[in-house]
């Protein structure tokens, strides 16, 4: 299979052992995490008409992607 665009690990290299140290210790961030890996794998498979799907629920599903990313980061940068 193809290399999957937008994995956490790439998004935020810089964050990537504290990402890694919070998934052990967090199981709200290791949930979400989760949740964010499915959904982009599901995205690339949509994009790649691998699982092809409609443009709404495509556009759906990016959406979702963004608002775990976001809530990711912020528990990563969270002081």
């Amino acid at each position: 299979m193809s290399h999957t665009p937008h994995e956490l690990q790439e998004e935020f290299p810089e964050l990537a052992v504290k990402m890694a140290e919070m998934k052990l210790s967090d199981a709200h961030f290791a949930k979400l995490a989760d949740e964010y890996h499915e959904l982009n794998r599901a995205v690339h498979r949509a994009e790649t008409n691998v699982e092809p799907t409609d443009q709404f629920n495509e556009e759906e599903m990016r959406k979702k992607r963004a608002v775990l990313k976001d809530q990711i980061y912020r528990m990563l940068t969270a002081v």
